[in-house]
Order: structure tokens, then sequence, then C-alpha cells
């Protein structure tokens, strides 16, 4: 599969090869949220790193405690910046600070969002990250061309869907690839 017509990933799942040394990164699956030649940004949408009720995770953004005391699930998004949120959701959503990826997907990082959410006003999928991947400019291109990543088009399913263990394997069917099949050494043939 080749990159966007622009030669950029935006939208894109990249999916973690043996050839990825960082246990941070290991089997993961990659929203890419932003991608130019100014580097890249993305969310791994495949780590669940726990669960909060959500009337407390308000209370500590100062946002006034609706009544719905559910837990809401956390996850890894990427080491950098790890105490910075965000909420990957289904683009029918939006508002102001709402960074609208591709017609199906949609970023937004403000606090208000979660007090839509408990009020039932929310997206109708979404996901609640910290922290998020960054690469510097070129820096993705050459792990790609090193084959740390392979790319694959992302659809709702492997974004959202809650058998978070399967997402690689079934990122990786998406591309034709068998995940036994894949090799941690390097080689030429």
């Amino acid at each position: 599969m080749e990159p966007t017509s622009q030669g950029y990933l935006v939208g894109q799942l990249l999916i973690a090869t043996p050839q990825i040394q960082d246990p941070r990164f290991s089997r993961t699956v990659i929203y890419v949220c932003a991608h130019s030649q100014e580097g890249a940004m993305g969310l791994v949408v495949n780590r669940r790193i726990g669960s909060a009720p959500l009337p407390d995770l308000l209370e500590q953004l100062g946002v006034d405690t609706p009544t719905d005391s559910r837990e809401i699930n956390l996850f890894f998004g990427g080491p950098v910046e790890s105490e910075r949120g965000f909420v990957l959701h289904s683009a029918e959503y939006q508002q102001d600070s709402t960074l609208k990826i591709d017609s199906n997907v949609a970023l937004t990082a403000s606090a208000e969002i979660l007090k839509d959410i408990a009020q039932g006003r929310g997206p109708r999928k979404s996901m609640v990250v910290l922290g998020y991947a960054g690469w510097a400019p070129g820096q993705l291109e050459v792990e790609i061309r090193n084959n740390g990543w392979l790319h694959a088009s992302a659809d709702e399913l492997l974004i959202f869907d809650e058998e978070l263990d399967a997402k690689w394997e079934m990122a990786l069917a998406k591309i034709g690839v068998d995940w036994g099949m894949l090799s941690g050494q390097a080689g030429n043939a």
C-alpha cells in the first residue's frame, strides 16, 4: 500500500514490526493523526492502561461533575507528553477545538468532550488517550524504510474495537501479512 497522495500517512494505521526494539511500541497499532514534512504524530490504539470513574476525571479537570458514574477506559497513546489527554473519536461529533482527521475520525483535546460524553451528547465512538507518539521531520520515513512499521488503511473496527489484543493481528491481516511469518531478524535474500 502506498502512502496517501501527498506522500503522507494521515488517517492511516502504523503497525509495529519485530524490528521495533522499543518495548513501548512492541505489537502496537498507531493511528496517524498528523504527518507532514514537519514530522508526524499518532496515537497508539491498542494499549489500555486502566480506567477511571468519569466524574473523578472531570473533577480533576475542573469540570462540573455529572451524575454519570461509569468508568472510562484510558489508553496509552505514546510516550510523549504522557500527562496530556486526547479523545480520538468518530467524526460526527465536532466542537471548535476538534481536528477532523478524515471523514470518519476526529481528535479533540478539550475537557468539554468528556462532559459531553458523560451527558450522552458525545461522539458515537471514542477513546480517551494519554500521551502520543511523535516523530521529527523524516524520522518516521526512515523507520518505515528500515522495516520498523507497516501501514494500512484505517477503519472504525481497528481503531475503536475493544478487542485490544487482537488489533495488531487484525491490522496485519488487513494487508495480507501473517504475523507468524514476521521476523525480528534483518537479512538479505
